[in-house]
């Protein structure tokens, strides 16, 4: 197995308008959502972890207080997920040691832990002559998180502002592997939604 160093970038700089409050502040179990995942991609290996934050950006950052993480902000927020996935990328891409491989993580999927990532991780550092990217597989669709190699940092960088990187592999299907993740279907979008995530963290103390 071929050792790849990969980073996380956690988007955590939207609005959060359908919710009503900042959802990477919510909490789950005692930890803020926007914890939880960078707690993850530190469980799970990736290095360095990389918050972009926008909306509330010193609520959020401060948030992550004793974690050893970057920050990076995103004025440019309000324009769309491409605008902090750009943000994201170039900081990593500008790294004294710039990672393999990136994984794109969203902060609103609390059942993704580093059991989950560890599990996309290994399929990307499987045998050579992989595709270029590894997708999470959900609900008959594909998601992050998702690992995308080097070499198509400069399409990530190249992204309109409102496209997510799914806009890169959707005409080369070719060029990405799927990975089950059921666990990528539950995101925290709406105040019903958080609500049946916490009666459902009740039930199983998860």
């Amino acid at each position: 197995m071929r050792d790849v160093v990969t980073a996380a970038v956690i988007l955590a700089a939207g609005g959060s308008q359908r919710m009503g409050r900042p959802k990477q502040l919510l909490q789950i179990g005692g930890r803020s959502l926007v914890r939880r995942a960078v707690e993850a991609a530190v469980g799970a290996g990736c290095a360095p972890p990389v918050v972009v934050v926008g909306a509330r950006a010193d609520e959020v950052a401060a948030e992550l207080a004793g974690i050893d993480v970057e920050v990076v902000r995103n004025k440019a927020w309000e324009g769309g997920i491409g605008t902090s996935i750009r943000a994201g990328v170039a900081h990593v891409a500008a790294l004294p040691h710039p990672p393999a491989a990136v994984m794109i993580m969203l902060c609103d999927q609390p059942l993704v832990d580093a059991a989950v990532l560890g599990r996309l991780l290994s399929a990307h550092a499987g045998a050579a002559g992989r595709p270029p990217v590894t997708a999470a597989q959900f609900d008959q669709t594909l998601g992050p998180p998702v690992i995308v190699d080097a070499a198509l940092f400069p399409a990530l960088l190249a992204l309109q502002d409102d496209r997510g990187a799914k806009a890169l592999w959707m005409e080369r299907p070719k060029i990405v592997q799927r990975v089950a993740c059921p666990e990528a279907a539950v995101d925290v979008d709406t105040p019903e939604e958080f609500e049946r995530l916490l009666r459902t963290e009740l039930r199983t103390g998860h």
